[in-house]
């Protein structure tokens, strides 16, 4: 993937989240969501250092990874519609999709349910010696499970082929790193369990997936797990309706400077030279996508409950 196509995808997941806090508002879809914007860059990195046999495992905060890896938005969108285009055929929502065919093994609801789940999936491939790598995601928040502690620990004794992958974006929720980690270093936490542990800056594309392609390729070989943190921030709230109070206008001003995407955009012009003219054509293109991404939901049928029944007695 060329780093503008990279910035194109990245771009998707942001407008195609920005849509959905607008979407809200407007009363088009409805439950909750938790977006992923200004951690985009995690998201693309993380993807493109994969193969395609690769699997990966989100969190509720998962719409991002789920399109980095391959998902047709308009899919992703219909669910959270509640059609029947949607993946879950608009029964799940926003936490509930998956696609076993992109290596995408779904998000979840539950803080820290898909690490344990990802080393099934990390075992099932070192018995079969199939040469697949599982990216498990998850949040700073989720560290602090005993799942998290639980799972490392047997992962680093079976070797299994699994990156453990922590998106920290300042906030479990509402609470702080540095009010819910002593240590607020959570790659330190690795050695604990005698696998690698690394820190990136998760703002940078480019770093995320050098590394995790270094680390899969390892894990591929036989080294075992290693653990990930990619420093990033959440822009947005931690799901919809969230007021923000726990931190400051001028600490998301400052953290708005570090945007992945301004960085990225600045890679693309003074690093690669491309013209700004073509940046702003690909932009037009994206917001196109995803005019056409809300038609399609609009366009898409309401499930008919009366075929719920059926569906559980197939």
């Amino acid at each position: 993937m060329t780093s503008l196509q990279a910035y194109d995808l990245m771009l998707t997941i942001r407008l195609f989240e920005e849509a959905i806090e607008r979407l809200f508002l407007e009363g088009r879809i409805v439950g909750t969501a938790h977006t992923c914007i200004g951690q985009e860059a995690v998201a693309v990195g993380v993807a493109t250092a994969l193969q395609i046999q690769d699997a990966m495992t989100s969190t509720h905060r998962g719409h991002g990874h789920f399109i980095a890896r391959g998902a047709d938005p308009r899919r992703v969108m219909a669910e959270l519609f509640g059609r029947e285009t949607g993946y879950s055929k608009g029964r799940g929502g926003s936490q509930m999709m998956m696609d076993p065919s992109l290596g995408f093994y779904g998000a979840n609801g539950i803080t820290g349910a898909s690490i344990p789940f990802a080393a099934g999936l990390a075992l099932d491939a070192q018995m079969r010696q199939s040469n697949r790598v599982t990216v498990c995601l998850f949040g700073d928040g989720a560290s602090n499970q005993g799942v998290f502690h639980e799972t490392l620990n047997i992962a680093s004794l079976w070797k299994l082929p699994i990156l453990f992958i922590v998106e920290n974006n300042g906030y479990a929720m509402s609470t702080a790193t540095s009010r819910g980690l002593a240590n607020p270093s959570v790659a330190d936490r690795a050695a604990s369990y005698n696998m690698p542990g690394i820190t990136v800056d998760g703002n940078d594309f480019f770093a995320v997936r050098e590394r995790v392609e270094h680390f899969a390729e390892a894990a591929r070989k036989g080294a075992g797990p290693a653990l990930i943190e990619c420093q990033t921030y959440r822009l947005s709230g931690h799901s919809r309706g969230d007021p923000r109070t726990y931190r400051t206008r001028e600490e998301e001003v400052q953290a708005q400077k570090e945007d992945p995407l301004l960085r990225m955009e600045t890679h693309l012009s003074k690093t690669e030279a491309v013209p700004i003219a073509t940046l702003v054509a690909h932009q037009k293109q994206v917001h196109a996508k995803i005019d056409e991404v809300i038609r399609f939901c609009d366009a898409s049928p309401v499930p008919d409950p009366l075929n719920y029944l059926a569906e559980v007695l197939l």
